[in-house]
């Protein structure tokens, strides 16, 4: 079975929520992407934001994530979840590792961006909880949190996504 490596910088960096979409996907290590900023503004089909690692081409700009191994043919798979075509586009990028090396991986990049769009508070979650997860840098941990966030009215959606967290508990 070959294997793709992929950036994750948004919900997916959660093991949990990724697993629960693509079971073979891997945590390897955490992984940097130069050049690019984590925004909230990828429209998404249930008219919240969602994150995108828009490009800025600065040297100090930088989206912290998680670099997950996932098998070839689940690929498509996690196309359609993400939406190739609908909002994002597929991209290869460089990521640097902790160690300093550097890796090719695919990520996605929003291609339907609307500053005004912001996440809903589930949404949010999953970013936070794939950081903590990850033991991504407390500061860009501050940073994830401090992100506004708004209340989806549909109750039963954001019971639904935050479940995989808290199954034994009521939300």
């Amino acid at each position: 079975m070959s294997q793709l490596y992929y950036f994750a910088y948004g919900s997916n960096m959660s093991t949990r929520r990724l697993g629960a979409r693509i079971p073979t996907a891997n945590p390897l290590s955490q992984a940097t992407l130069a050049g690019h900023t984590l925004r909230w503004h990828k429209q998404g089909r249930d008219g919240s934001g969602k994150c995108d690692a828009f490009y800025t081409g600065e040297d100090d700009h930088r989206v912290v994530g998680v670099l997950y191994e996932i098998a070839i043919e689940d690929r498509p798979l996690l196309d359609q979840f993400e939406g190739v075509g609908l909002g994002y586009d597929v991209a290869s990028v460089e990521i640097v590792l902790p160690t300093g090396e550097t890796c090719l991986a695919f990520t996605y990049r929003a291609t339907r961006i609307d500053a005004s769009f912001i996440p809903y508070h589930w949404y949010k979650e999953h970013v936070i909880q794939g950081a903590r997860e990850h033991e991504l840098p407390d500061d860009y941990i501050i940073q994830l949190e401090s992100v506004a966030s708004m209340e989806d009215i549909d109750r039963i959606r954001h019971t639904r996504e935050l479940l995989i967290y808290h199954s034994d508990q009521q939300l």
